[in-house]
């Protein structure tokens, strides 16, 4: 028998090979049990990166560990949705503790952050749990973020509505909000007001308005139900800095503990704040506000979150903020308050709010438009 024929008779997978005495008995090639999505985010010198894994292994998984080798130097510092460890150039992703079940066709997302020198070419040998994902490879994809001047490829989806998700751009509406949103006034109410304006968006067209007033009664928001979203998009202009005192300007409902996972500023930096125990992320030190960043005036900036069990993450205008993830690994001066608080604190978000909360004499006028809440990140 010639080399062609016994190479075709192996690649068939089941034909049996007679080479003298012997048989010999291919097996067929193993399916890939995964397929990953792995998107990079990066600047000189960092870069984070969203990894989706679906389960292809044939069998539901009630845990998982997904690994791979950098073949560029890179450096994990950090990571949410997994447990995670590196030795050398090799890197293991294990599943938190709310989120090892995936079955059958289900995927998995968690992220990471971490440092390179030179380039940072993305993985190409992810196993899931001992078994190769090498016959699906990854689809990657890397931009670059705000801060640079290169030009390349984006890395989040284009703006739009995706399927299974929640959008709005007040096109369809005038007067006061409605249809799935209504007007509210936490406590009380004051001289805060919220209203479709004809000529405020960000093309030209509607967009919602709030003349958000300072002191406890003049709380006033735009909100919906969040129907169990975990990622959100919105784009915000407004006319005043972000004062030294605490402002909301977006808000959720925790049914778990009947209190707000709020979106605002302290110290003249972004921050979020807990309503139930009043801890910060970031922390109001000096250094906890140097690594936030403040809400830019009179132009729109994208503003994306997640909330994944008790992680959180940020991005303004596509950019991650250090000082606004919460990760679950206690970082100084970032989540070390907010972790401490409550290690295991895990919401159940019930609603979207947009408006304006002063806990001084603060006041402000912000325009909201495009909004998008989602179960995976939108992108701005």
């Amino acid at each position: 028998m010639s080399q062609r024929v016994v190479l075709a008779a192996a690649l068939a997978g089941a034909a049996t090979v007679l080479t003298g005495v012997v048989a010999v008995t291919a097996a067929p090639a193993a399916a890939p049990a995964c397929s990953v999505d792995y998107r990079v985010n990066q600047w000189p010198g960092g870069f984070t990166a969203e990894v989706a894994v679906t389960n292809a292994t044939g069998a539901a998984l009630s845990s998982w560990r997904l690994t791979w080798t950098f073949d560029g130097g890179q450096r994990i510092t950090g990571s949410w949705n997994t447990a995670l460890t590196q030795a050398g150039n090799a890197v293991t992703a294990a599943n938190a503790a709310y989120n090892g079940s995936v079955g059958v066709g289900g995927t998995v997302r968690f992220g990471i952050q971490g440092t390179f020198s030179g380039a940072n070419p993305a993985p190409v040998d992810f196993a899931l749990n001992g078994q190769s994902c090498q016959d699906s490879p990854p689809t990657t994809t890397t931009p670059t973020t705000p801060t640079t001047t290169t030009t390349t490829t984006t890395t989040t989806p284009p703006p739009g509505c995706p399927a299974g998700s929640l959008c709005e751009d007040w096109e369809a509406q005038s007067g006061t909000p409605g249809g799935r949103w209504a007007v509210t006034y936490p406590n009380c109410q004051g001289t805060g007001t919220a209203a479709i304006d004809p000529a405020a968006g960000r093309g030209g067209g509607k967009a919602v308005r709030i003349d958000g007033g300072g002191g406890y009664c003049n709380h006033v928001f735009v909100g919906t139900a969040l129907d169990g979203m975990t990622h959100g998009r919105f784009y915000v202009r407004h006319d005043t800095a972000l004062p030294a005192a605490h402002v909301t300007f977006m808000a959720m409902r925790d049914a778990v503990e009947g209190k707000d996972l709020r979106m605002g500023g302290q110290n003249a930096a972004m921050q979020w704040n807990r309503e139930s125990d009043d801890a910060t992320l970031p922390e109001q030190s000096p250094s906890g506000v140097a690594l936030s960043r403040p809400l830019p005036v009179d132009r729109w900036t994208c503003v994306e979150f997640a909330v994944e069990g008790g992680d959180i993450r940020t991005w303004v205008d596509g950019t991650l903020v250090t000082g606004l993830v919460a990760d679950g690994v206690q970082t100084h001066d970032v989540d070390g308050q907010w972790l401490r608080g409550k290690p295991s604190w895990r919401p159940n978000l019930t609603d979207f709010r947009i408006g304006w909360e002063s806990y001084g004499g603060d006041t402000d006028t912000l325009v909201f438009d495009d909004i998008v809440l989602a179960p995976t990140r939108v992108g701005c």
